[in-house]
């Protein structure tokens, strides 16, 4: 996978994109950063990764994937802050699977400096 775009959507191999955040060498430097390695890591059923970007105040106890679920692109729809100047920040999505697709809008906020997701309100 790592010569191929990354499945976030952006030209890069997924080694040089999610895959640094993945791996803990890089932590995402912006809430659609993480979003995009977020949605990465459900795409690669990384539970651990999931849970370690996730708010501890609305962390689940553990992830269970659907074996048959195939995600099949993510697109950005807008930002709110979320740069490296803000400590909370919004994302509107737009992620794909096979048989349909889910809209969201994704709260984060900076836990000890690292951009992590809170939770998100689903959209039409």
């Amino acid at each position: 996978m790592s010569t191929r775009s990354c499945p976030c959507g952006l030209p890069e191999p997924y080694a040089k994109c999610c895959g640094r955040f993945h791996s803990g060498a890089a932590a995402a430097p912006t809430a659609e950063a993480l979003m995009r390695s977020r949605y990465c890591a459900f795409v690669q059923q990384d539970a651990a990764y999931l849970l370690r970007t996730w708010h501890p105040r609305t962390r689940p106890a553990s992830l269970d994937f659907d074996a048959g679920m195939r995600w099949t692109g993510l697109e950005i729809l807008g930002t709110g802050d979320g740069s490296a100047f803000h400590s909370v920040g919004t994302v509107t999505f737009r992620a794909s699977f096979r048989g349909g697709s889910l809209h969201e809008r994704s709260r984060f906020e900076r836990v000890d400096g690292a951009w992590v997701y809170v939770d998100g309100d689903f959209l039409d």
